[in-house]
C-alpha cells in the first residue's frame, strides 16, 4: 500500500475534499501525509501593481501557514503522521504543476491526491488545469478527486437515468 502521500491544498472546497480523501488513505494505510501549499506569484511588470508584490507574497504565505496549520490539526486528530509544507513557484523556472512534481520527488511520494475543479470547454482552455498539467509530469500514481459539486451532479444524473428507465 502507499507509504508517502502528497496532497496539494489551496483552500478551495475541491482541494479540501481531496485532502479528506488523502487523510482517509493515509490513516487506513498508516502512511505519512504531506499537505502542500504552493505560493504562486505570476511575474509582475513595472506597473502600480508591482508595488504590492511583497504584500501579495506575504498574504499568500500567511494563507499557506493558516491552511497547513489546519491540515496539521486534522492529521493530529486522525492520528496521521507527517509535516505540512509550503513551497514557492520559481518565477522564471516552473509553474505550479512542476513545483508539485519537485515537492513530490523531494518527499518521495508514492501517491499524490489532488482535487480537480472540472473546468470544461473555453474556461479550461483559458485557465488550464493544474491537475492536468501535473498528471502529465507525474512519476507516481495520482488520484484526482472531483469537488463535492461534481459528485452531486453525477449522483443527480445517475438518479435521473434510473427514473427514466
Amino acid at each position: 500500500m502507499y507509504k508517502r502521500i502528497l496532497a496539494p491544498i489551496d483552500g478551495s472546497i475541491t482541494s479540501t475534499h481531496a485532502f479528506e480523501e488523502a487523510l482517509k488513505i493515509a490513516r487506513d494505510s498508516d502512511a505519512m501525509l504531506q499537505p502542500l501549499f504552493i505560493v504562486d506569484l505570476q511575474p509582475v511588470t513595472y506597473t502600480a501593481a508591482a508595488t504590492f508584490y511583497p504584500d501579495m507574497r506575504d498574504a499568500l504565505l500567511e494563507e499557506g501557514r493558516r491552511l497547513t496549520k489546519e491540515a496539521a490539526g486534522r492529521m493530529a486528530r486522525e492520528g496521521v503522521k507527517g509535516e505540512p509544507r509550503i513551497a514557492e513557484v520559481e518565477l522564471t523556472d516552473d509553474d505550479i504543476g512542476e513545483r508539485i512534481l519537485h515537492c513530490a520527488d523531494d518527499f518521495g511520494a508514492d501517491l499524490v491526491v489532488m482535487g480537480t475543479h472540472g473546468r470544461r470547454g473555453f474556461q479550461r482552455v483559458l485557465l488550464g488545469s493544474v491537475a492536468e498539467r501535473f498528471i502529465r509530469l507525474a512519476r507516481c500514481p495520482v488520484m484526482l478527486v472531483p469537488g463535492r459539486e461534481a459528485e452531486a451532479q453525477a449522483k443527480q444524473a445517475e438518479e435521473a437515468a434510473h427514473v427514466a428507465e
